[in-house]
């Protein structure tokens, strides 16, 4: 962490009644983010027996600054008390969860309603609200009252075993209120600093992003930035891309806007007015569905699960929103830079800069045809294609999935056309097929790589199961016999060597996958010129 941040971050120790205490006040607040309360009632009673066993249940992360963020007016069901806009908050970036479950079961007021639990003495163990209370059942949210403590003490006397009783209630009264909980506080960071740190933050499992900082950020009574998003998802829903993500969302918007997303460039969307938000949501909202279109037509893609990355889609948006149209010619060098993207994998693992460098060139490239000063990258050698494993998120293998579309393949086993649509609206497994078998090559013990993105072929679910693991050399001569004078365009719409050429009955595995190899590297040098199929 950087020497300047450090010096501003401060940790302790409070305890219990501190936190609560804080959080009555308004002085401890949830930002408003995406998320609400998901945590169930057994997760919730196994951190309250933690706290009993004096178990760590991990630190809180707080942020104390002046700048007001969107904040949830209730934690859990209680409504938290309204605080100037010169007080400095504590907002909870990590813990909310946690905190939650122990505002609501020990802090709370004994009606306000809420998850409320109690500790059943003569059982020993934590319980989610009784229908009505015994007298050995022990009401959680009394244990900071001294007089109904002290009454409820007293109450034990009439059980057996009361002097035991006593004894079990003293024990977790002494552990609750003395029991402390790490707290770090960073002190009056920006947005700009707090938004790494922010991000990093998984101990829950959900990883925290920028997008939901910003969501409190910009948050006020007439501008919520998810139901800005929301309008995008749903005007992309009729074409399958309603499940956008909310970091992509606000890319897109920096992107056209500041023309770069770097991590500043995104978070100063927070400094525009509501109706200049509007505007650009409206145009990024266009763009976005002319973005879609284009890579539903050109490329064959129906749904995020295919597009080899997310750079993609906002240099396009970013292109659609600037110049409104493109011609054919600029058609064909979006399709040069977009295979030649996915083949070399210019965006893997890309910094949010190399983005921020592309948005202009590209936009210059497709529209004016000025080349980059750095090529899109080299596709694959034919050797290297044999090598590189078939995986649904590797950006190679969904673009070869696309090429494999574009030919309109038919199913290899009864020549029927294969409903390209619906095998790359999801990433299905079932619509790919091993045309050597892995289980085959397994049994054999073949030394190759199973998994070759040139062993995969598009197959309906249905007829993948005939094939199962049968041996190619015989099933695939059976086919070609099938099908007679068909079997070339079969096979051909498949990229597979034309069974009038190759031997199918004798070919090894290691064979195959060369002569296939040469097939696919021509189409993608193809596909990277800019040229159809």
């Amino acid at each position: 962490m950087k020497a300047n941040i450090l010096s501003r971050l401060e940790t302790s120790t409070p305890l219990i009644r501190d936190l609560i205490s804080g959080i009555k006040k308004g002085e401890t607040k949830v930002p408003k983010f995406q998320r609400r309360f998901i945590w169930k009632e057994e997760q919730a009673l196994k951190l309250l027996d933690s706290v009993a066993s004096n178990y760590p249940i991990g630190s809180l992360l707080l942020w104390k600054t002046k700048d007001k963020l969107a904040a949830e007016r209730n934690i859990g069901d209680f409504r938290l008390p309204d605080t100037d806009d010169l007080t400095p908050t504590d907002y909870v970036l990590d813990g909310q969860q946690r905190l939650t479950v122990i505002y609501s079961c020990l802090g709370a007021g004994e009606n306000e309603g809420g998850f409320e639990t109690a500790y059943d003495l003569r059982n020993e163990a934590f319980i989610s609200k009784p229908t009505t209370y015994q007298s050995h059942i022990f009401p959680l949210r009394i244990i900071y009252n001294t007089t109904k403590l002290l009454n409820f003490r007293a109450g034990l006397v009439s059980l057996q075993q009361a002097d035991e009783m006593q004894r079990r209630l003293d024990q977790l009264i002494e552990v609750v209120t003395n029991y402390r909980i790490p707290v770090v506080l960073l002190k009056d960071l920006s947005v700009e600093e707090v938004c790494p740190i922010f991000e990093r933050i998984n101990s829950s499992g959900t990883r925290l992003s920028t997008y939901d900082l910003m969501v409190a950020a910009t948050w006020s009574e007439t501008f919520d930035l998810n139901d800005e998003a929301n309008k995008i998802s749903t005007a992309l829903k009729p074409k399958g891309f309603e499940d956008i993500d909310g970091n992509t969302v606000l890319k897109c918007l920096s992107a056209v806007h500041n023309t770069g997303v770097k991590k500043e460039q995104v978070l100063s969307l927070r400094k525009m007015s509501r109706s200049q938000m509007d505007a650009l949501v409206d145009r990024v909202k266009e763009a976005l569905l002319k973005t879609v279109d284009l890579l539903t037509t050109e490329f064959k893609i129906y749904s995020w699960d295919f597009l080899p990355y997310e750079a993609i889609a906002i240099i396009l948006t970013y292109i659609f929103a600037k110049r409104g149209t493109l011609n054919h010619e600029d058609i064909k060098r979006v399709r040069k830079w977009f295979w030649s993207s996915a083949f070399s994998e210019r965006y893997r693992g890309a910094a949010d800069s190399v983005i921020s460098r592309d948005l202009e060139t590209i936009d210059s490239y497709v529209i004016n045809g000025q080349e980059p000063i750095d090529t899109f990258g080299s596709p694959p050698t034919v050797e290297l294609l044999q090598k590189l494993t078939f995986r649904a998120n590797n950006s190679r293998s969904r673009a070869y999935a696309l090429v494999l579309a574009l030919h309109n393949p038919r199913n290899i086993t009864n020549g029927t056309r294969i409903d390209t649509a619906e095998a790359l609206s999801i990433f299905n497994k079932k619509e790919f097929h091993h045309i050597f078998p892995q289980a085959f090559l397994k049994r054999v013990g073949s030394s190759g790589e199973t998994n070759s993105l040139v062993n995969i072929c598009m197959l309906s679910s249905s007829e993948n199961k005939i094939i199962s693991d049968n041996d190619p050399n015989v099933y695939l001569v059976e086919i070609i016999k099938k099908h007679g004078s068909n079997s070339s365009d079969i096979f051909s719409s498949n990229l597979l060597e034309d069974p009038k050429l190759f031997c199918y009955e004798t070919s090894s595995y290691e064979k195959f996958l060369a002569s296939r190899s040469q097939i696919i590297h021509s189409k993608i040098l193809k596909v990277c010129s800019g040229e159809t199929i």
